[in-house]
């Protein structure tokens, strides 16, 4: 029935929406499905595969070896909070959209993994309060015009900083952070100076977009030197995400910004305690 609704109701914008809408709140009703990776799930389907990212899937699960927390910031529908606790790692989870937050509840639920997982249904920026966020699923961002989403169909959402929300409860803590926030990264690490600034410091493992799904007009992320120099500030090296793991430098995030030319080729990367990474390509993480 939906497939035979969508070809109408791509001529009109409120109509496609409605459509989406109704399609995702429809595969709540799906029953869980046991994943390659051991857990169950319902939502994306390459997910539920095992054909999600499946480099970066190996390396998070190699990184949470050694942690204690997971902070998974964008959750989604919760699969790396499901890897997370099929490892018995305390999760914290991030999501302000109210349809993802329900496929986050279910897939938890679904494993029984209450014990495991906290649910934080903020988006995490520089300051308490609310803001717009535009798009839905995987694309929601807090920026307006990313990745062509309308902007004539905002959510308000409340938003929080990780500081107040987590500094206190991981400090001393082995911690893995993974972000996934549609260009709102710098906003976001704003409001996590504390942080940034723990000992031991949390790995990071950062989508940030370099070209892709800018606002139109915008080639290269106005931000993305800005983002990565909080980290450089912070004592952090900048790395590539697939093996063999490449170094960034400022030098070549400057290129980048002036230049529009994008030499990293990747929109994963890590961020790790200055000197930490170096036993990491000998012995692996």
């Amino acid at each position: 029935m939906l497939n035979t609704i969508r070809p109408f109701a791509e001529r009109f914008p409120k109509l496609l929406m409605a459509y989406r809408l109704l399609k995702s709140h429809w595969q709540l009703f799906d029953e869980p499905v046991e994943t390659p990776m051991g857990f169950r799930l319902i939502g994306n389907a390459a997910m539920i595969r095992g054909e999600f990212e499946v480099e970066e899937t190996r390396l998070i699960g190699e990184l949470l070896n050694n942690a204690t927390y997971c902070i998974n910031v964008g959750a989604n529908i919760g699969y790396y909070c499901c890897l997370a606790a099929s490892l018995r790692r305390r999760v914290i989870a991030f999501e302000p959209v109210a349809l993802n937050l329900q496929y986050v509840a279910k897939n938890i639920e679904a494993n029984g993994w209450n014990d495991f997982v906290s649910i934080v249904p903020v988006a995490l920026s520089d300051r308490r309060g609310v803001a717009r966020i535009y798009g839905g699923g995987t694309g929601a961002s807090l920026v307006k015009g990313w990745a062509n989403a309308s902007e004539s169909f905002p959510t308000i959402v409340p938003t929080s900083t990780l500081d107040e929300e987590v500094a206190s409860q991981i400090a001393g803590m082995e911690c893995l952070i993974i972000v996934d926030i549609e260009g709102a990264e710098k906003k976001m690490l704003d409001g996590a100076r504390r942080v940034l600034g723990m000992v031991p410091k949390p790995i990071w493992f950062v989508e940030i977009s370099v070209g892709e799904h800018q606002p139109r007009g915008v080639l290269i992320n106005p931000e993305l030197f800005q983002t990565f120099q909080v980290f450089w500030l912070h004592g952090y090296e900048a790395w590539t995400t697939a093996r063999p793991y490449r170094r960034i430098v400022p030098g070549e995030v400057e290129r980048i910004v002036s230049s529009g030319i994008d030499t990293l080729m990747t929109h994963n990367f890590l961020f790790v305690e200055c000197g930490r990474m170096g036993c990491w390509n000998s012995e692996g993480p």
